[in-house]
């Protein structure tokens, strides 16, 4: 006679020990199997059978009992995006997540919209995460930091443009990319620089040290630099592009390739000649900018790796007493191409 749902439903989970009986060997080697025990030797053929009687009885290992007998979790917190990142950022973050699971962490995204400082640490430190990456949308304070290595974090790295104290930091120097932009564009002779300054929220971490970059890179230089405030959308760029010749410019950093060629485009359609009467810069370097007709001029940024993130968390969570240590995640240089 079949089971009725309320009966399946109550059907007690299967636990260990079932998987050890049908496998025919002891608890522990079920547990060394499916937790991936490097440290003791099992034959394949053993392997092989455990895996397949957990599998036939729908068992899995109870994560909250290893991070018991391990003493902490393998959990690397990750709080998601507040804002929309580019392909190359969204590449960075895919290979870090995949780095990370072959390193045998189990990678845990936290929706942190709404959430700051300290409020955010604690709310990460609820889930006893081995290891936090925080990537900067959040500013993490040292008590946020201490928090959470109070509640068992044994490694806290942040991504972003600052260090903070007690935390492994990956700093993103955000202004390099406005002044080699910059720099470009007065080595081509141009002299009245726009800088895009998206004003979608969220992106001024990005945005706001660029268009420094760009002032500090013509300080001095008698040029002049005019913050163009842009939304993501035709509409606004094409608004921008009919004035463009009232605001007098020659030369326009667009934040990134996105913007650069929506302002583009929007140029063209005003009867703006580009590079003759402006020239455009944008960065990132994704493959939709060679294609366009003139070809983009844009900043190439060379982050770390994602694989290269994963290990610093491996290295910190082994060695959770390891001074903190800082590095670059950007270096920068302009790829010249036909539009400036």
């Amino acid at each position: 006679m079949s089971q009725s749902p309320r009966q399946s439903a109550e059907r007690p989970a299967p636990t260990s020990a079932d998987v050890a009986r049908l496998a025919g060997v002891s608890r522990a080697t079920v547990s060394y199997v499916l937790n991936n025990t490097a440290a003791v030797r099992i034959s394949e053929p053993t392997r092989q059978r455990v895996r397949e009687a957990a599998e036939e009885l729908g068992y899995v290992p109870h994560a909250a009992a290893r991070s018991l007998r391990a003493g902490h979790s393998r959990m690397v917190l990750l709080p998601t995006a507040h804002v929309p990142v580019g392909p190359l950022y969204s590449r960075f973050f895919n290979e870090l997540q995949w780095a990370l699971r072959r390193l045998d962490y189990t990678v845990v995204q936290y929706g942190s919209l709404g959430l700051e400082g300290d409020e955010a640490a604690r709310a990460w430190a609820e889930l006893r995460p081995v290891a936090v990456v925080s990537l900067g949308e959040v500013q993490l304070s040292p008590h946020g930091v201490e928090i959470l290595k109070r509640s068992g974090a044994k490694a806290v790295i942040t991504v972003g443009p600052h260090r903070v104290e007690g935390a492994h930091a990956l700093v993103m120097d955000q202004g390099r990319v406005g002044r080699v932009a910059a720099e470009h564009l007065l080595e081509r002779g141009r002299r009245r620089i726009g800088v895009v300054v998206p004003e979608e929220p969220g992106l001024e971490m990005f945005s706001g040290p660029r268009l420094e970059g760009v002032r500090q890179a013509v300080a001095g230089t008698g040029a002049t630099v005019v913050p163009l405030p842009l939304r993501y959308e035709e509409e606004a760029a094409n608004e921008l592009a009919g004035r463009w010749r009232e605001l007098g410019l020659d030369a326009v950093f667009a934040y990134n390739d996105e913007y650069a060629m929506l302002l583009l485009r929007a140029l063209q359609d005003a009867g703006v000649s580009v590079p003759a009467e402006t020239a455009v810069v944008g960065s990132d370097d994704l493959l939709l900018g060679r294609l366009l007709r003139p070809r983009l001029t844009t900043v190439q940024i060379d982050m770390v790796i994602g694989r290269h993130l994963a290990e610093l968390v491996d290295s910190a969570v082994r060695d959770p007493e390891s001074a903190p240590v800082a590095q670059d995640l950007l270096a920068s240089r302009v790829i010249p191409r036909e539009s400036s």
